[in-house]
């Protein structure tokens, strides 16, 4: 009975939000088309990994033999259920050979540049349950390698391949995600104590050829970033007071697939608004984007789509009655300031430190005109103040990983201060990295209550202004940008202005020609 009713006002309220006036509105189409994939984007990978490992060999005189041997993702269970949750290829493995199928390996031989896919034996009950069995001549096709062999045939055809001597030699990937602390899995399979393996070469050559894209590879990320720039837009045209977070993202998901194609996200979407806009990774399974949006709250919505591996990450912040209040348009203004000075900046061989620095800056600034800090804002920097208001890092670098590997290779040390410690990437910006820069600027209980107290801070606060932002929650704005040989390009195309976000709001068209120039 409670669900009737429940289902009964939400029908109710859905009417109230689009009148018919709307309907049109609604039913508006977008005006993208999914690219073709060319498969020339992993075969152009694997010559870009090939001619590293060669240098990197020549280098160290080192033999110019063996294989990269990479193991690809398998398909999981919903714990000992027989639901098979929806498949997503590993990152490396994708980077490397674009595979969509589980159960794969794949072989590249240093010396000759063959590259060799390796799939699962299937059953004859596939073909009833799941389809058609392919021939290894699809793959070969499909994804452009120079030969398609069975899983249980690894031993023997990579022996037969093997123009060494000795026992054939295994460049295997293992190493530590800097963003993750975990390690990626070197493959595993029988007969594997019949080669000598080697598990340091692989993985940090391998990853810093994806912290730089190819043409082809930024031909997705763009439309990953078109139909992500596309889909945020319907949402702030649409978002209404009294409807759920989780309305919003699902509105966001379903121009992404519908319009886009695009199966997964590139993560979990964060639909904070009020306070939640606070929690930085809101919208886990504890916080569920299940708020109901009330008037005068401020929406933060991080959410990107991920089209044929490569993603996107976007984040909009604006009120959902349409109207930014004074205090709301001061923070936004403030962080909108820090986003355009940054992307203003950026060019190959600027520190991302400084950036980040740049960007803390330029807030509190903004934050001391708007009457909320007093005192020197250099003093504020050395007490690391910045850090409470954006305690998070600038932005990472983006791919097929939404925080892309990369972020500190080795040597390169990982700050130690409050705010830049919380960097995925200290490094020097390089043409062709894309990077988000998604500064933000959230009123936070855990990390104000402490700073008000500090004899070290507490001067540089207007306690009474700042009491006014308790409950406020966050800004956030966050482009995705390509570096380029002279400066940088902003990849995302959504209303950044707050003029420009009202009138989208209250019904205007968008792009506007601005929205072309690169810095929105």
């Amino acid at each position: 009975m409670w669900a009737s009713i429940q289902s009964y006002k939400y029908v109710s309220t859905l009417v109230s939000w689009f009148p018919e006036k709307e309907a049109i509105s609604m039913a508006s189409l977008s005006s993208l088309t999914p690219p073709t994939v060319p498969v020339e984007l992993y075969v152009t990978n694997r010559e870009k990994l090939l001619s590293s490992l060669r240098h990197n060999f020549s280098q160290s005189s080192r033999p110019i033999h063996g294989f990269v041997f990479l193991q690809g993702g398998e398909e999981q269970n919903r714990y000992d259920t027989d639901h098979t949750e929806l498949f997503r290829q590993e990152s490396f493995f994708a980077y490397l050979f674009g595979v969509r199928e589980p159960g794969f390996y794949g072989a590249i031989d240093i010396a000759t540049g063959k590259s060799v896919l390796f799939a699962p034996r299937l059953p004859a009950e596939y073909a009833v349950w799941l389809g058609e069995i392919k021939p290894l001549s699809y793959f070969k096709e499909r994804y452009m390698v120079s030969s398609v062999y069975y899983t249980d045939e690894i031993t023997t055809v990579l022996h037969d391949e093997y123009q060494g001597s000795g026992k054939p030699l295994l460049f295997l990937l293992h190493g530590v995600n800097t963003d993750s602390d975990l390690f990626s899995k070197p493959a595993e399979f029988q007969g594997i104590d019949k080669f000598d393996t080697d598990l340091t070469t692989l993985h940090p050559v391998l990853t810093e050829c994806r912290v730089t894209k190819s043409d082809l590879e930024l031909s997705l990320i763009q439309f990953a970033n078109d139909i992500s720039s596309e889909a945020h837009v319907e949402v702030m045209r649409k978002v209404r007071v009294g409807m759920y977070e989780y309305q919003l993202e699902s509105m966001f998901l379903h121009h992404t697939y519908m319009y886009g194609g695009c199966r997964h996200c590139s993560y979990t979407c964060i639909c904070a608004t009020g306070e939640n806009s606070s929690v930085l990774h809101y919208g886990h399974a504890a916080a569920p984007n299940d708020r109901t949006l009330e008037n005068g709250d401020l929406a933060l919505l991080d959410m990107g789509a991920e089209y044929n591996f490569y993603g996107s990450d976007i984040t909009c912040s604006y009120p959902v009655n349409g109207k930014f209040s004074s205090d709301q348009a001061l923070i936004y203004n403030a962080v909108l300031e820090a986003h355009n000075a940054v992307i203003s900046t950026m060019k190959p061989g600027v520190s991302w430190v400084d950036m980040h620095k740049l960007a803390e800056k330029v807030i509190l600034e903004s934050l001391k005109r708007g009457s909320i800090l007093v005192g020197n804002v250099d003093d504020m920097m050395v007490e690391r103040l910045g850090a409470v208001f954006m305690p998070h890092g600038l932005g990472h670098l983006l791919g097929i990983d939404t925080h892309d590997p990369g972020g500190y290779p080795k040597g390169l040390e990982r700050p130690k201060e409050p705010g830049l410690r919380s960097l995925r990437t200290a490094r020097e910006l390089q043409e062709g990295m894309v990077i988000t820069v998604e500064p933000g600027c959230y009123f936070i209980d855990a990390l104000l209550v402490p700073a008000l107290g500090s004899s070290n801070t507490t001067k540089f606060f207007n306690h009474e202004a700042v009491s006014r932002f308790k409950g406020f929650g966050g800004v956030r704005i966050e482009s995705d940008v390509l570096v380029t040989d002279t400066g940088c390009k902003n990849m995302t195309k959504v209303p950044r202005e707050i003029s420009e976000i009202e009138a989208v709001m209250a019904g205007a068209p968008w792009p506007h020609d601005k929205a072309s120039t690169g810095k929105g």
